[in-house]
């Protein structure tokens, strides 16, 4: 039996929520389990929907990585469509305060990655929900790596904090939307921030054990480039790839498992082959990537394959790639600055200390250390009140 969301619990019954006027956070990922749009089963079944709130990539997922769709009508139920990409503080309050809603219903997949932004883009919305006096709901989703593992890096607030990872949580965090939206507002409302009227639709049917595969549903790519729930889990940790001058593989078919740059050779396929890393084997591969970093050119480098899910640890994987590749390749090898700035950081801090969290994997191998030494966090946050 698949798991029930918490998408398709309201729409079986809207009167749920007794509210009247109601805005959704949503994109093409918030469907039901017949793989109809939220907003759109909502309309139809009578909810009063008023308004549209889009995320990063657009609501329907045509923008890449970095970039949304222009605001519009939407064309299955006519609502206006509002584009909260980068959107924060005074600007987002005037963004939901026109949209005159007395709730804010949250529908997306998020993939349960920090540097994911779908959830920071819901800590935004709800944060200005809680200043303006508007309700909240999460119709919660499954995390699709599961709520057990927890990997990587604490996050260092006081000068990493970005659209990239707002609160203190490990880069797999191991919560469902839901829980880390809960665990956010009582941080909040502890922190003497405007309270946050926050409620959970919880699933029915999903356990902590279960990765994508175990829940029953029809996987939709969260965005562009994740095409595959291997892509997901290899997201984790190869997502910080985006922090150097390596291409991630994004323009390819298989973006975030193939890692490579022109400068690369065999060298690189042996020794990760070498370490024997859990859960995974490297096959040396070439790519020719349609966009983004190295677009047109032939880049060497590896594929990953993840043979065991439960064994693979992304994160460290990634790091011990990432260390190997600056002492194979000294001389290629290079952290990328932000190209924009969306970080809503000053564009001189390197991309990878936003990923990682903090600056600790940069100057550690930058200092001729490893980043494989650095502690990684494996545990929830202490004050997340897990609901399943």
């Amino acid at each position: 039996m698949a798991v029930i969301t918490g998408a398709d619990r309201i729409v079986e019954n809207p009167a749920l929520l007794e509210h009247k006027r109601w805005g959704i956070v949503t994109n093409y990922t918030g469907v039901t389990s017949s793989l109809e749009l939220t907003a759109t089963a909502l309309h139809k079944a009578g909810a009063p929907l008023v308004a549209i709130f889009g995320p990063e990539h657009g609501t329907r997922g045509t923008a890449q990585a970095g970039f949304s769709e222009e605001s519009e009508a939407d064309p299955e139920t006519g609502l206006p469509v509002y584009d909260t990409y980068l959107k924060e503080g005074a600007e987002l309050d005037a963004i939901i305060a026109a949209a005159d809603v007395d709730v804010l219903v949250f529908d997306m997949q998020d993939l349960g990655v920090r540097f994911y932004t779908y959830v920071w883009t819901f800590v935004d919305c709800m944060r200005s929900a809680a200043r303006l006096g508007i309700d909240v709901v999460v119709l919660d989703r499954p995390n699709p790596l599961g709520g057990v593992k927890v990997e990587g890096p604490a996050l260092d607030e006081s000068g990493f904090s970005s659209f990239v990872g707002r609160v203190d949580v490990a880069t797999r965090h191991g919560l469902t939307v839901g829980e880390l939206l809960d665990m956010v507002a009582r941080r909040d409302t502890a922190a003497g921030l405007p309270e946050a009227n926050l409620r959970v639709i919880e699933m029915i049917g999903w356990d902590r054990e279960m990765l994508w595969a175990d829940t029953g549903l029809p996987w939709v790519m969260p965005s562009p480039n994740m095409p595959t729930p291997d892509s997901a889990l290899a997201y984790v940790g190869t997502g910080l790839f985006e922090g150097t001058l390596m291409s991630e593989g994004r323009g390819t078919t298989r973006p975030f498992e193939l890692i490579g740059a022109p400068w690369v050779d065999s060298r690189y396929v042996e020794t990760l082959n070498a370490l024997e890393l859990p859960g995974v084997r490297f096959r040396e591969a070439w790519f020719n990537p349609t966009f983004h970093k190295f677009a047109g050119e032939v880049v060497a480098g590896v594929q990953l394959h993840i043979l065991d899910t439960n064994s693979f640890a992304p994160v460290a994987t990634a790091v011990a790639m990432i260390d190997a590749a600056k002492e194979l390749y000294p001389d290629g090898f290079a952290w990328r600055l932000p190209e924009r700035s969306a970080e809503s950081l000053s564009n001189t801090i390197p991309f990878i200390d936003l990923l990682w969290g903090s600056d600790s994997l940069r100057t550690t191998i930058d200092a001729g250390g490893r980043g494989g030494d650095l502690p990684l966090v494996t545990t929830h946050p202490r004050d997340a009140q897990l609901l399943y």
